[in-house]
């Protein structure tokens, strides 16, 4: 994967929030956000809000993880350095998020999550899969790898 669609992808700011095109002619990992100009993939992943997660999953043309955490949480907090070598591997081709499940409540209702770590993976907009439980960085990339994949 380039991270790429014919005549560009967008992909949304993870310091400022702004959608950006980037043109199907230049990397994506060099792409920097025309409003803040911070890089647009730094290889970390971003912590989102429910507006942060909406906008990323509605507007960017890349797949987005999610890792629904709590701070409270032994094997989230055991993950979390998983999730961001993860993200060093996986972008510019995916968008990786991390969703504080005690601070957005209900966006965690809504999705569903019933137990904590749980990723998501979402292309399109939609909910592709699932995942509940600590995995490695290698598990992390391999399975939203695989899934990507079963989806196209």
């Amino acid at each position: 994967m380039s991270g790429q669609k014919p005549g560009g992808s967008f992909t949304v700011c993870p310091h400022c929030a702004a959608v950006n095109r980037l043109p199907a002619d230049k990397p994506a990992s060099e792409g920097r956000c025309g409003q803040c100009k911070g890089a647009l993939f730094d290889g970390h992943p971003a912590e989102v809000d429910a507006a942060g997660f909406e906008r990323h999953v509605t507007r960017g043309s890349a797949p987005v993880l999610v890792d629904v955490w709590a701070p409270w949480c032994g094997p989230c907090r055991v993950m979390g350095p998983a999730f961001a070598s993860a993200a060093a591997r996986l972008e510019p081709d995916f968008r990786l998020l991390k969703l504080n499940s005690d601070a957005e409540p209900e966006l965690s209702g809504r999705l569903g999550i019933r137990s904590i770590p749980t990723l998501l993976l979402f292309a399109g907009g939609k909910r592709i899969a699932q995942h509940s439980g600590a995995i490695t960085a290698d598990q992390i990339v391999a399975w939203a790898r695989q899934q990507l994949a079963h989806a196209a």
